[in-house]
């Protein structure tokens, strides 16, 4: 999904539960001005008890992280915005 800003939006592939990290004890899989690859794995959603992995198509910079660590989202919701490089 593209915004008006030329920015890439990450949007929910289902509803669930947003994680930033694998586990608490890492590091976030990306924060804000980090560079990635197409295929980074940028986030996890949970789904009755099923952790999905979330991927950018798209290589760019995070540039921003629309919602928090254990929020509820919903299907199509924006998550995260990258600047396409």
């Amino acid at each position: 999904m593209v915004n008006d800003k030329k920015m890439y939006v990450i949007a929910a592939p289902l509803s669930g539960t947003f994680y930033r990290r694998f586990s608490p004890e890492e590091d976030p899989c990306v924060k804000e001005g980090d560079r990635i690859e197409a295929d980074t794995v940028v986030c996890i959603v949970e789904s009755m008890k099923v952790f999905n992995d979330v991927r950018s198509e798209k290589a760019g910079i995070v540039r921003r992280i629309l919602v928090e660590d254990e929020d509820a989202i919903i299907i199509q919701q924006p998550l995260i915005e990258i600047e396409p490089i």
